[in-house]
């Protein structure tokens, strides 16, 4: 017999909960920010009132973020290498300006969809004191 899904009233689904969070909202309302600043997560939305001061990412979202740069842009690096022949100064320059530009674009999105995990699958929010 298949395990029963048991979905409650008004809560999201996964899909929905990550694509709102990777769009910088509440997983839940969809309405209000999730994140307060670059990386600093608001307490609770604004919106719907819903809880994330307890939910902690830690080191999830950098190693994320470098696991994500790492496998997009290496393949990148290596077919473009192979095709043009750069000046030696010009890939030293290229490829670290871009890794970094792509490092920074894809941590704040880690780091909300780790939040919207964290918070759609009711995990614990911190270690006992």
């Amino acid at each position: 017999m298949p395990p029963v899904k048991i979905i409650e009233a008004g809560r999201p689904g996964f899909g929905t909960a990550i694509g709102r969070a990777l769009r910088g909202r509440c997983p839940n309302c969809g309405r209000g920010q999730l994140l307060a600043s670059y990386l600093r997560q608001v307490d609770h939305c604004a919106a719907c009132g819903e809880r994330y001061a307890d939910i902690h990412s830690d080191d999830i979202a950098p190693w994320l973020t470098i696991l994500a740069v790492g496998l997009v842009g290496t393949p990148v690096v290596v077919a473009v290498e192979r095709q043009v022949d750069w000046p030696a100064w010009l890939p030293m320059t290229v490829w670290p300006l871009a890794a970094l530009a792509l490092a920074l674009l894809t941590l704040p999105r880690a780091k909300a969809a780790i939040i919207a995990t964290i918070w759609f699958t009711r995990s614990p929010g911190s270690e006992p004191s």
